[in-house]
C-alpha cells in the first residue's frame, strides 16, 4: 500500500509540476497576445511588371521652347500662355526664352521687373516645370546687342535672381550665363575664365540652391569650378559645382557635337580646354549623375544613328530635348524598330527614347516580413531606375498604411534618397527602401500598404513604371491582416 502511495506520488507531482508549466506558459502567452491586442500577422507583397507606357514626369522628356521680348509696356501674359500651351499636352517641361534686349544699357526698369514678374506668375499657372533661358539676342548677332559691361549683365543677374528663387517650384535649371548668340554662350566678350567664373558665381548667389545651373560645354564647367576631376563634386550640397549643370545644342551632331569636344586627351592639353569625345563623354557620365544635361539633337549623321544615340544618352545622363528640333534626326528614330528583350521590343525608336530621358523608375519587387518576438513588420520596396539620368531634385518617399473600414492612414518616411539611382549605363542596379513597423497595440484589421514617392518642393507625385496604375495613395504593394486574440485560439 505504501509502496502505490509512493509510486502514485512519483507519476502525480510531475504531472502537476507539469500542468503548472504549461498554465504559466498559457497565460504567458495570452498576456503577450494582449499586450499587444492581436495575436497574428499575415502579409502579403505584389509583384510588379515592368510597363512602356508614356510617363508625363516633371523635369524631364521633351519639351518646346517660347519666347518673351522684357519691355516697360508689359505683356498680356495670361492671353499669351493661354494661345501657346493650349495644344502642348504631352509635355511635363518647357522652355521659356527671357529677352532682355531692351535694358543693356543699364538696369531693368521697375516696369520691366514687373512684366518679368508677371511672366513667372503665368508660367505658374500651367502645369510645366521650366528651362529658363535669360538672353539678349535670338538672332545670331549678339555681339552687337550684348551689354558693353559685364556689370550691367551681372547687376540683370542680381535682379531677376530674387524673382527666379520666388518660382522655385516651377523653374527645373536656369540654361546659360545671359551671353552669346541665341543664349548659347558663343560669340561674346565674356567667355574668359575669370570672366565665366564671375558670371556664374553671381548667378548662383543670386539664386535658390533648388534651381540647377547650366553652362554650354564641360570645358566651361571645368573653368568656372576649377575641378577636373568630377567625382569631386559633392553632390546636392548646394555649392555651385553641385547646382552647374550642361546644355549641349549640338547634341549627337559630328564627332565634337558642333565644337562641345576636341580632338587631345586631357594629358596632352590640361583640363581646362577641350578633351576628345570619348573623354568627354566619361566626364559627362560622372557629372550628370549628379546635376542634369539636355539639349538639342542636330544634324543627322552616323552619331545619331539610334544604336549610337541610345549608347552616348545613356552616359551622358540625358534628361530633355528639344521636341521641335532635329526634325530628320526624330523621323529616322520613328522609322528605326527596337529590338530587345522585354516590354519595349516592336516598339518605334522615337517613343523609347522619349520613355527613357530623364528618369524612369520602377518597382522591381517587394517583401513583407514579420518578427513575431518582437511585434513588427518590416516592408522593402526593391527599386530601379531603367532611364538615362536621375530624379534631381529631393523626393519624399514614404509608405501608406490605409484602413478603408476606419479611414485610418498611417504613414511612414523612408530616409533613402531615390537620387541615388542613377540610370543610364547603371540600370541594372537596384535601391532597397525599407521601414520596420511597430504593430503593438493594433486591434484586428485589415491594411492596404502603399508606396508612394513625390517631389519634395511641390508636392507632385512621381509616375512610376509598372503595369499597375496608382490609386490615391500611391502604388499598392500589398495588404497587412491583423487578428484578434480571439481569432488565434479559435485556431481561425
Amino acid at each position: 500500500m505504501v509502496k502505490t502511495k509512493r509510486m502514485t506520488l512519483t507519476i502525480l507531482i510531475p504531472m502537476l509540476v507539469a500542468v503548472f508549466c504549461l498554465t504559466c506558459i498559457f497565460m504567458s502567452v495570452y498576456v503577450f497576445f494582449k499586450q499587444r491586442a492581436h495575436g497574428g500577422v499575415r502579409s502579403e507583397s505584389f509583384e510588379f511588371t515592368e510597363s512602356n507606357m508614356q510617363l508625363i514626369n516633371p523635369n524631364r522628356g521633351f519639351y518646346f521652347m517660347h519666347g518673351f521680348t522684357i519691355s516697360d509696356e508689359g505683356t498680356d501674359y495670361e492671353k499669351e500662355f493661354e494661345w501657346r500651351f493650349s495644344e502642348d499636352t504631352e509635355t511635363a517641361l518647357s522652355m521659356i526664352e527671357i529677352n532682355l534686349q531692351e535694358y543693356t544699357d543699364g538696369s531693368i526698369s521697375e516696369a520691366g521687373l514687373r512684366d518679368v514678374g508677371e511672366l513667372l506668375d503665368a508660367m505658374e499657372s500651367v502645369d510645366k516645370h521650366y528651362i529658363v533661358r535669360p538672353l539678349y539676342d535670338w538672332n545670331g548677332e549678339n555681339e552687337s546687342v550684348e551689354p558693353e559691361s559685364i556689370d550691367i549683365i551681372l547687376e540683370h543677374m542680381r535682379q531677376l535672381g530674387e524673382l527666379f528663387s520666388q518660382h522655385k517650384d516651377i523653374i527645373f535649371t536656369l540654361q546659360g550665363l545671359f551671353i552669346g548668340n541665341w543664349g548659347e554662350m558663343n560669340q561674346t566678350a565674356y567667355l574668359g575664365s575669370g570672366q565665366l567664373k564671375q558670371l556664374a558665381y553671381t548667378l548662383s548667389e543670386s539664386t535658390d540652391d533648388e534651381i540647377f545651373l547650366a553652362v554650354r560645354m564641360p570645358m566651361q564647367w571645368r573653368m568656372i569650378t576649377g575641378m577636373a576631376d568630377a567625382g569631386e563634386v559633392n553632390a546636392h550640397d548646394g555649392s555651385l559645382a553641385s547646382r552647374l549643370g550642361l546644355f549641349n545644342d549640338g547634341m549627337l551632331g559630328s564627332y565634337s557635337d558642333y565644337g562641345t569636344y576636341g580632338e587631345h586627351t586631357k594629358e596632352e592639353d590640361g583640363y581646362m580646354t577641350y578633351w576628345n569625345r570619348e573623354e568627354e563623354l566619361e566626364f559627362q557620365e560622372i557629372l550628370c549623375s549628379m546635376v542634369p544635361i539636355g539639349g538639342e539633337v542636330i544634324n543627322d549623321n552616323i552619331y545619331n544613328d539610334f544604336e549610337n544615340a541610345v549608347s552616348d544618352m545613356k552616359r551622358m545622363h540625358v534628361t530633355y530635348i528639344n521636341g521641335a528640333y532635329d526634325k530628320e534626326v526624330f523621323d529616322k528614330w520613328a522609322e528605326t524598330t527596337v529590338s530587345e528583350s522585354g516590354c519595349f521590343d516592336g516598339m518605334d525608336g522615337l517613343s523609347y527614347i522619349e520613355r527613357h530621358l530623364g528618369y524612369r523608375l520602377l518597382i522591381n519587387d517587394t517583401s513583407m516580413s514579420y518578427d513575431f518576438m518582437k511585434d513588427e513588420l518590416t516592408i522593402t520596396v526593391n527599386m530601379r531606375n531603367v532611364g538615362f539620368a536621375p530624379v534631381y531634385r529631393a523626393s519624399d518617399v514614404r509608405i501608406i498604411l490605409r484602413d478603408e473600414e476606419s479611414g485610418r492612414s498611417l504613414l511612414y518616411e523612408l530616409p533613402q534618397d531615390i537620387r541615388e539611382l542613377a540610370g543610364g549605363n547603371e540600370a541594372d542596379e537596384t535601391e532597397e527602401f525599407s521601414t520596420v513597423i511597430q504593430l503593438k497595440g493594433e486591434q484586428k484589421c485589415h491594411f492596404d500598404v502603399y508606396f508612394e514617392i513625390t517631389d519634395s518642393i511641390t508636392g507632385e507625385r512621381l509616375l512610376l513604371a509598372n503595369e499597375q496604375g496608382p490609386s490615391a495613395y500611391g502604388y499598392c504593394i500589398g495588404s497587412i491582416d491583423i487578428e484578434g486574440i480571439e481569432e488565434l485560439f479559435d485556431g481561425n
